[in-house]
């Protein structure tokens, strides 16, 4: 007859050693995942340094229009913009100049510059009075890390880490071989999807034809037979 209470005792500590368990666990946090320390090579890799530099010509502002030293300076920024695979020309214009930024940007076009790409905006009329149109576009440089500037023993290996320039010369010689730096500092713009191929490649799937492309018998990746 005393071991009832006992028992009553003992079962109620074991749940309540069961419920104190389960909030344990409950109040448990999930471990906090810390970013892995950058590799030697990627240290390297972010001291490449990429700044804009923009490329501007001022032309001045004719009654007359466009004179043939400006159509030739024009020119020759579409070709530096084309070349360096700008994003936008921006023709600059003073608040009586707005017919001459017209024509700028109507020659831009005629050189070959998308007209989506081409805007004409107002200069700052807060900033000094300045009777000119500026043209041009931002262009990205990119600048080296300079590599072998401090050198130790490579023969001391015993903290077994690697040494001062080890990865430096190979983010130096990636840097310089990009050849729009700007892909360094963000992605390029996602080319349009081409309407009419799909609409072609659709059209046969629907039909039941065969969608790749016709063989080529000369790209067959067959041993070529010489003239005799």
């Amino acid at each position: 007859m005393t071991h009832a209470p006992v028992k009553t005792v003992l079962k109620g500590c074991l749940w309540l050693a069961a419920l104190a368990s389960l909030a344990a666990c409950a109040t448990q946090t999930a471990p906090v995942q810390r970013p892995l320390a950058a590799t030697a090579t990627q240290t390297w890799a972010e001291r490449v340094k990429v700044a804009p530099a923009p490329d501007e010509i001022l032309l001045a502002v004719h009654a007359s229009g466009l004179s043939d030293n400006q159509r030739a300076a024009l020119q020759a920024l579409v070709g530096r913009w084309l070349e360096a695979e700008g994003r936008e020309l921006t023709v600059t214009a003073p608040s009586d100049a707005g017919a001459m930024a017209v024509q700028v940007r109507e020659r831009l076009i005629f050189l070959g510059a998308p007209a989506a790409h081409v805007r004409i905006v107002a200069a700052d009329p807060a900033a000094p009075r300045d009777p000119v149109l500026r043209v041009g576009f931002v262009r990205y440089q990119v600048e080296t890390p300079k590599c072998g500037q401090a050198w130790e023993s490579l023969t001391a290996t015993r903290d077994n880490r690697a040494y001062e320039n080890f990865g430096c010369a190979i983010a130096a010689n990636m840097a310089a071989q990009v050849a729009n730096p700007e892909d360094l500092v963000r992605p390029r713009d996602t080319a349009p999807a081409d309407a009419g191929r799909r609409d072609t490649v659709l059209g046969k799937y629907r039909r039941g034809q065969i969608t790749s492309s016709a063989r080529d018998d000369q790209a067959s990746g067959s041993i070529s037979r010489a003239i005799p």
